[in-house]
């Protein structure tokens, strides 16, 4: 059982920052921040869970059935994280490429203490051992004000490395377009990864960078131990509300410009650009047949298709499709059934990551993956693992990974481009 105490504030912003750094001290912590991105599917502005009670960190094998047995026998809010290679207990598949960061396939924690920020509120959810210590917590928030950039130095400058170089991704995109022409597949998110070895950063400074930089919907921040993820994702995987379940796929991409002309001009070009839209099309026919293995009949919709957002690095090109389930439906069932997203991966689903293993140079794990939470009720929330960076601080390895959909009509040289557009964000705070 949980006690719930709400608080009101004036200054929300200012008790945000304190929040993130007072959690610094717990091994187990979830930070979930929409930056001000509110829209009808909005739950919270931010939400923090630390400080683990019980807890599930697994490879991928039977990965998912662990899971549901944990998320029943809980029967709380759980958080933490899926990667990727639980394709693997999706498909028979495996992961057999090199892993850095060194990550569990699966991390899920009970947080003994939960604090949502929403609107001028504060409202914190503690079990019931630690209740009495939300009064002194509160405040202990609120003095950590001052100590907020005190503790943050300066980052040096990282050795950067390619896991593949130019000449390389050109001759793997060749291969993969040999694939489309023979009707292996349709399109594929092909990535590679930029990383450090031995290399020493500090790691609250290096997410608040990334945040400030990217400000996207679905940033997050994750500390398992001593390892430690910064997410500026602004795409959502999964999200359910009652019987409603809404995935929001991002596939096409742009450059913004200083210069409003220019910037608007950008804008209309992605929003009309063949490639760029079949790209899109083509993951929301997949999503729709991923939801369909649990929606109600005739429930799958696209409520949105192709629509265009702006963020502060890029433009993206997003579409939202929604469905109803049975009020039966086993959450996890719901999140097995979509997983890997379509957006990661390529169509069909399968055959493209089967490519994704041949032809990657590196082992995903959690970039391209999800973190959120499940509530006591069943529902839950996940973002996609992108526009992220992962660090091991015990190995000192750091890892940021980047990468595309290709189609028959890519062109390798403009799709290097765009993983270099994408990794911009991450360079600069890294470089700084």
């Amino acid at each position: 059982m949980r006690e719930q105490v709400v608080h009101t504030l004036i200054d929300i912003e200012e008790y945000k920052k304190s929040m993130l750094c007072w959690a610094q001290q717990f091994d187990e912590m979830v930070w979930l921040d929409n930056n001000g991105h509110k829209n009808q599917y909005s739950s919270f502005d931010a939400l923090l869970a630390v400080d683990g009670l019980t807890g599930i960190s697994t490879d991928s094998y039977k990965a998912f059935d662990d899971l549901k047995e944990y998320q029943s026998q809980v029967n709380d809010w759980i958080f933490g994280y899926l990667s990727y290679d639980l394709k693997n207990d999706t498909e028979n598949l495996v992961s057999q490429n090199f892993d850095g960061p060194g990550f569990p396939e699966l991390f899920f924690f009970q947080p003994k203490k939960i604090i949502r920020l929403k609107g001028d509120q504060i409202i914190f959810d503690y079990l019931n051992m630690v209740a009495d210590e939300i009064s002194s917590d509160f405040i202990s928030i609120s003095n950590f004000k001052e100590t907020t950039s005190a503790g943050q130095r300066k980052n040096e400058k990282p050795p950067i490395k390619m896991r593949i170089f130019k000449d390389e991704y050109f001759e793997k995109i060749e291969r993969i377009l040999d694939h489309i022409h023979q009707g292996d597949i349709y399109e594929v998110n092909f990535c590679q990864e930029f990383y450090c070895e031995g290399h020493k950063i500090d790691v609250l400074r290096t997410y608040n960078r990334l945040n400030e930089i990217s400000k996207p919907p679905f940033a997050s921040y994750v500390k398992i131990f001593d390892k430690y993820l910064f997410c500026a994702s602004p795409e959502r995987f999964l999200k359910k509300m009652t019987n409603k379940v809404i995935s929001q796929p991002i596939k096409g991409t742009a450059a913004r410009s200083p210069i409003f002309e220019e910037d608007e001009l950008l804008k209309r070009h992605l929003k009309n650009d063949e490639k760029e839209r079949s790209e899109n099309i083509m993951i929301v026919d997949l999503v729709r047949n991923d939801l369909s293995k649990n929606a109600l009949r005739g429930s799958v919709a696209v409520e949105e298709l192709c629509s265009v957002y702006s963020f502060d690095q890029v433009h993206q090109m997003i579409s939202t499709v929604t469905c109803e389930v049975d009020s039966q439906e086993n959450p996890v069932d719901i999140i097995k059934n979509n997983f890997p997203m379509g957006s990661m991966t390529g169509a069909p689903k399968v055959s493209a990551m089967t490519i994704i293993e041949e032809l990657e140079s590196f082992k995903r794990g959690l970039y391209s993956g999800a973190v959120g939470y499940f509530t006591p009720e069943g529902d839950f929330d996940f973002n996609v693992v992108i526009r992220s960076i992962l660090y091991n601080s015990s190995k000192k390895y750091l890892s940021y990974a980047v990468g595309g959909a290709i189609t028959a009509k890519s062109v390798p040289e403009k799709e290097y481009l765009e993983c270099l557009l994408k990794a911009k964000a991450m360079r600069q705070v890294l470089e700084e």
